[in-house]
């Protein structure tokens, strides 16, 4: 696995091919952006990522946060999500290089995003492709419930028992 400042090399590489090649300026925003998303370890939404631009004291847009990270899924950097948030509209992002593939569990309650691997699920990705002729590229998996984390912000109180 690469470390963090050559895996920031290799995205800054591929996004300034992938702007070149659609013709697209190469603005200090953009690298500044793809910066701040290859420093996270989350799954984050623009208005994240904007709220860390500003508190970085670096003048960005909103506009200039949400058509980056259209150009960065683009370009294969950034994954986006749609977890089922409750307005489903809410796009949550990850970065992309140098992940392994993973599937995700959503909190209902306090809407984070963990996630897990497990090699039972390459093997049935690689079984259904070869059963059905089918090549798979990827595949995306979510189980939705609960978290159990004391600490859930949004969790309900329980209300005292009555006899």
């Amino acid at each position: 696995m690469q470390d963090s400042h050559s895996l920031l090399a290799t995205a800054r590489a591929k996004l300034e091919e992938s702007l070149l090649a659609k013709g697209l300026r190469r603005s200090s925003e953009r690298f500044a952006i793809l910066e701040e998303v290859y420093s996270r370890n989350d799954h984050f939404d623009a208005e994240d990522l904007y709220q860390a631009m500003q508190q970085k004291s670096y003048p960005v847009s909103r506009a200039t946060v949400y058509n980056t990270l259209e150009v960065l899924v683009d370009c294969g950097l950034v994954r986006r999500h749609q977890f089922g948030d409750e307005d489903n509209t809410k796009s949550r992002y990850e970065k992309s290089l140098g992940r392994q593939q993973h599937a995700h569990l959503v909190c209902v309650v306090c809407h984070r995003v963990k996630e897990f691997c497990d090699p039972r699920l390459h093997l049935i990705e690689t079984n259904v492709g070869n059963s059905l002729q089918f090549h798979v590229k990827s595949h995306s998996l979510v189980f939705y419930g609960q978290c159990t984390n004391d600490d859930c912000e949004t969790k309900p109180v329980e209300e005292p028992k009555v006899d």
